[in-house]
C-alpha cells in the first residue's frame, strides 16, 4: 500500500529549477517530492491531503549552507565578547563589546560567577581589529584575574588571547618555540596564540572546548540556528572528531526525527587522528558506511592553508598586508600535496582553506599537479574562502574544474577594516569577487562559515547583491551579482560542491522534500530588505520545523 501524500500549498513557490520556475503547490510523499506545480497538476499521484499551513507564505529551497561549523553550539556555553550583537541558539541576545574597555568589564562580571578559583575563564567572539588598540594581550586580561587563567577565542576561529596566568599554567615562556606563539622585542610571550600549534599550548582549557565542540547538546544548539535560519543541509567543515565516541554521536544527533537539518561531515586530521597520508584517506572513505540519508560522512575532507585576513594571519600575494606582514603557512607545501593527492585518489572531494590569494595559488598549483599525474573527471575540488582570488585565478579554477565558496559576508563584517587595515581600498573592492568567478566561468556558492559570522542564508544573499559594509559603504559595487544568482549560490550551487545536488538545493520531483519558509518574496521587495525577511522556519523530509 502506498503512502500518503501530502500536498503543500503557498502564495509562492520559487523552486530554482530553470525548467520549472515557480509553482504554488509541491507534492510529498515518504518526504521526497513527488512533483511540483498548481493544484490540478498534482492529482495524478492519487488522493492526497492538503497542507496549507504556508497558504500565506514564500517557500524556497531550504537553504545549503557549504561551509559552517558545529562547534558554535560548544562556543555558546561560555560568554561572548565580540563586536556585533548576536543571538544564541536558545534566545539569548547578546550585546557587542565596542571597546577593549567593555570587553573587559563582560569578562568580570563573568569571572565573578565562578566559584571555584581554578576554574578557567573561557570566551569567545573577541576580534580586536574593530579598537584602536588592535589588539587584546595579556596586560589587559590581567585585569580580569592574575590568578584565574583567562582565554577568549578570538571569531576568526585562528587565534586565542590569554592571560599571564594561563600562560605560567601552560608553561608558555620566552623558552617556547612553537610557531604563532607572538612575542614582544624582548622575547616575552604578549599573550597572543596564532594558529592551533600555538592554541594548542593551552592543553587545559583547550581539552574542555573539544569536549564542549563535540557534545551532542553542541549538535543540537547547532540545529536550532540551522532551522531558525532557514538551512536544511549544512556542515562541519573539518572541526570535528572521528573516534567511536564522536561518530556515535553525530548518529544519534543527526539521525533523531526531531533533529531539523541533514549535515555533511567534512574528514579532518586538525585535531588527532593518523599521520601517514595513506592512512588518512582510507580512514575518510570507511566513514561512508557510517551515514544515513540526513548524516553524510565519508564524502569531504578539509585541509587548511592558510589563516584569517583579519587577524593576519592569511597568506597574501605581493604587497601583502598594507603594514608588509605576510601570514602563516598552516602546512608546509609537500606536506600539503601528500594529503590532498591522497583524499584525491581515494575518490573524495577535497574542500581547502584558502584565505589570501598566496594559498589559493598554492591549492591551484597543487591541484594542477595532482590532475596530471592522477587524472580524475567531477572532482569538484574547492578552495574555501577565497576572498582574494583575482580573475587569473578564477579563470585557472575554470580549467582545472575547480569550486570556490567565498565568504561573502566579510563584506558586511570587516569591509571597512580592510579597507583602512588589511589590504587597502584596491584590493578591498574586490574581495569574494563573485560577479569575476560569474565572468570567468567559475562555479561557486558562498557561505557564513558559522561560528565566524551568524548562519543565515537571507544574510548571504544580502550581502552578495548589495555590497554593503558595516558603516554603510558599497564596497566594489561592479562586483554585486542578481538576487537570483544569490539565491542560486546558496541553494543549488552550494550542493554541487558537497556532491549532494542530486538531492537537495532546488524543488523538484525526486529530491528531498526540504523548504525554507519566508514571510515575503526576495524577488520583490527592495534587495536591501533581503536580510530582514522574517523566516517561518523549515520543513525537512516534508516535516514542520517552526523557528523559535
Amino acid at each position: 500500500m502506498s503512502s500518503p501524500v501530502t500536498v503543500f500549498v503557498a502564495k509562492k513557490i520559487i523552486t530554482m529549477n530553470p525548467s520549472n520556475p515557480k509553482a504554488t503547490a509541491v507534492a510529498v510523499r515518504d518526504g521526497r517530492i513527488l512533483g511540483v506545480g498548481e493544484l490540478d497538476d498534482l492529482a495524478v499521484w492519487g488522493p492526497y491531503e492538503i497542507d496549507d499551513t504556508f497558504a500565506d507564505k514564500v517557500i524556497i529551497p531550504g537553504f545549503v549552507e557549504a561551509h559552517s561549523h558545529t562547534i558554535v553550539g560548544g562556543f555558546w556555553k561560555f560568554p561572548y565578547v565580540g563586536y556585533f550583537d548576536r543571538t544564541a541558539p536558545d534566545g539569548t541576545f547578546w550585546k557587542g563589546c565596542k571597546s577593549v574597555d567593555e570587553v573587559i568589564q563582560r569578562l568580570k562580571e563573568e569571572e565573578a560567577k565562578l566559584t571555584d578559583p581554578d576554574e578557567p575563564l573561557i570566551a569567545w567572539g573577541l576580534d580586536p581589529i574593530y579598537f584602536p588598540e588592535g589588539r587584546v594581550w595579556a596586560e589587559d586580561l590581567d585585569r580580569v584575574s592574575t590568578t584565574r587563567p583567562v582565554y577568549v577565542h578570538h571569531i576568526s576561529g585562528h587565534i586565542v588571547s590569554v592571560n599571564s596566568a594561563l600562560m605560567r599554567l601552560e608553561g608558555i615562556s620566552p623558552e617556547t618555540q612553537t610557531p604563532g606563539v607572538v612575542k614582544d622585542d624582548k622575547g616575552q610571550p604578549v599573550g597572543e596564540l596564532q594558529g592551533m600549534p600555538a592554541i594548542m599550548l593551552t592543553r587545559t582549557v583547550f581539552q574542555r572546548l573539544w569536549a564542549e565542540f563535540n557534545s551532542d547538546e553542541a549538535k543540537w544548539a547547532f540545529g536550532h540556528l540551522a532551522r531558525n535560519a532557514g538551512v536544511t543541509t549544512a556542515t562541519e567543515l573539518g572541526a570535528s572528531a572521528f573516534t567511536p565516541e564522536a561518530i556515535a554521536s553525530w548518529q544519534r544527533v543527526v539521525n533523531d526525527p526531531d533533529f531539523p537539518a541533514r549535515l555533511a561531515i567534512a574528514y579532518s586530521t586538525r585535531f588527532g587522528g593518523p599521520s601517514d597520508p595513506e592512512e588518512m584517506a582510507a580512514q575518510a572513505v570507511s566513514l561512508i558506511d557510517e551515514s544515513s540519508d540526513k548524516l553524510r560522512m565519508g564524502t569531504l575532507a578539509k585541509i587548511w592553508v592558510d589563516g584569517s585576513i583579519q587577524g593576519f594571519t592569511a597568506r597574501l600575494r605581493w604587497p601583502h598586508y598594507i603594514d608588509g606582514r605576510n601570514g602563516l603557512w598552516y602546512v608546509v607545501p609537500e606536506r600539503f600535496k601528500q594529503e590532498f593527492l591522497a583524499y584525491h585518489k581515494a575518490g573524495l572531494t577535497v574542500h581547502v582553506h584558502a584565505n589570501g590569494d598566496e594559498a589559493t595559488d598554492l591549492f591551484l598549483d597543487t591541484l594542477e599537479e595532482i590532475l596530471i599525474e592522477a587524472p580524475r573527471p567531477d572532482h569538484r575540488h574547492t578552495a574555501q574562502h577565497n576572498q582574494l582570488a583575482s580573475a587569473d585565478q578564477f579563470r585557472r579554477m575554470t580549467q582545472l574544474g575547480a569550486s570556490a565558496n567565498m565568504f561573502i559576508n566579510h563584506i558586511y563584517y570587516w569591509g571597512d577594516q580592510h579597507i583602512t587595515t588589511t589590504v587597502g581600498p584596491e584590493r578591498a573592492a574586490r574581495m569574494n569577487a563573485l560577479a569575476t568567478a560569474q565572468r570567468e566561468g567559475t562555479q561557486f556558492s558562498v557561505h557564513s562559515d558559522e561560528m565566524v559570522t551568524p548562519l543565515g542564508g537571507l544574510m548571504l544573499m544580502w550581502c552578495a547583491v548589495n555590497r554593503v559594509t558595516a558603516s554603510g559603504r558599497v564596497l566594489g559595487p561592479e562586483e554585486r551579482i542578481s538576487v537570483y544568482d544569490a539565491l542560486k549560490a546558496v541553494t543549488i550551487d552550494a550542493a554541487y560542491q558537497l556532491k549532494m545536488d542530486h538531492e537537495v538545493g532546488t524543488i523538484e520531483c525526486g529530491k528531498w522534500a526540504d523548504f525554507a519558509v519566508l514571510e515575503a518574496d526576495p524577488f520583490e521587495i527592495d534587495p536591501m530588505e533581503i536580510k530582514d525577511i522574517p523566516i517561518w522556519g523549515t520543513v525537512l523530509g516534508g516535516k514542520h520545523f517552526p523557528a523559535a
